[in-house]
C-alpha cells in the first residue's frame, strides 16, 4: 500500500509504568562517555531484549470499557552516537505475537478487520534522534509508525525514570501515547469501538553479540 505523508500525529500522553526491564540505566552510563571520542568509537549499538520487552495496546469499548493486549515479540536495535550525545531507536514487532484474555479477542486484532496480521506482519517504530540527556529528564519521541502498511508520524511520552543509572537492570525505556486507528486503515465498528488505541512501550536492551562499536 503506498500512501502520501501525513502530519505528525501527537499521542495523549498516558500514566507511566514500571516493569523490571533494563534500558535506561545502561543508557544513562554510557552518557559519561566523552563527547569528543574518537571517530572509530562513534557509534555503538544495543541489541533490543526480546525476552524482556514488550509493547502492549488498549481500545475501549463502548467508550467505558477497555480492552487490553500485548506484543510479545519486540526485536531491533538502538544506536547510540557518542558524537552527538543522541540515541535513535528502530523497533519491529510481530503483529501476530499478541496476548488477550479472551482467545478469540487475539484472532480478531489479529485479522483483517485490525492489525491483519497475514498480510503485515510487522509493526515498526524509528525514532528520530533522541538527546541522551533526555532520557534522564523524560519528554517527547517523534518518529514514524508503520502499521498495516502505513507510515505516519507520531509523538510518544518518554517517562522519566525513578530509578539511578547504576546498572544496566535497573530501569526500562518506558514511552506511552495513543494513535487513532482510522489514520492506518482500521476504520470498522465505529458505533461501538472508539477510535484512539492507547499505546504503551517497555523496551530492554542487551549488548550486540558482537559488541558492535563503530
Amino acid at each position: 500500500m503506498t500512501t502520501n505523508p501525513s502530519p505528525t500525529i501527537t499521542a495523549q500522553p498516558m500514566r507511566a509504568t514500571a516493569t523490571g526491564a533494563a534500558l535506561v540505566g545502561l543508557l544513562l552510563g554510557l552518557c559519561t562517555f566523552p563527547v569528543a571520542a574518537d571517530a572509530a568509537e562513534r557509534y555503538q549499538q544495543l541489541a533490543l531484549d526480546t525476552a524482556r520487552s514488550h509493547v502492549d495496546f488498549e481500545v475501549k469499548v463502548l467508550w467505558l470499557v477497555g480492552v487490553h493486549g500485548r506484543f510479545g515479540n519486540v526485536h531491533g536495535m538502538i544506536t547510540l552516537d557518542h558524537f552527538r550525545n543522541a540515541a535513535t531507536v528502530e523497533a519491529q514487532i510481530d503483529a501476530g505475537v499478541v496476548t488477550m484474555r479472551n482467545r478469540s479477542h487475539e484472532e480478531w486484532v489479529k485479522s483483517e478487520e485490525f492489525f491483519d496480521a497475514e498480510h503485515y506482519p510487522q509493526i515498526t517504530f524509528v525514532s528520530d534522534a533522541i538527546p541522551l540527556q533526555r532520557l534522564q529528564m523524560g519528554g517527547d519521541i517523534d518518529g514514524m509508525l508503520t502499521l498495516r502498511g502505513v507510515s505516519r508520524r507520531v509523538r510518544f511520552e518518554l517517562a522519566k525514570p525513578d530509578c539511578p543509572a547504576t546498572s544496566g537492570d535497573d530501569c526500562p525505556l518506558e514511552a506511552e501515547g495513543s494513535i487513532h486507528r482510522s489514520d492506518f486503515g482500521m476504520s470498522s465498528r465505529r458505533g461501538t469501538l472508539s477510535d484512539k488505541v492507547e499505546l504503551s512501550f517497555s523496551i530492554a536492551t542487551r549488548p550486540m553479540a558482537d559488541g558492535a562499536r563503530r
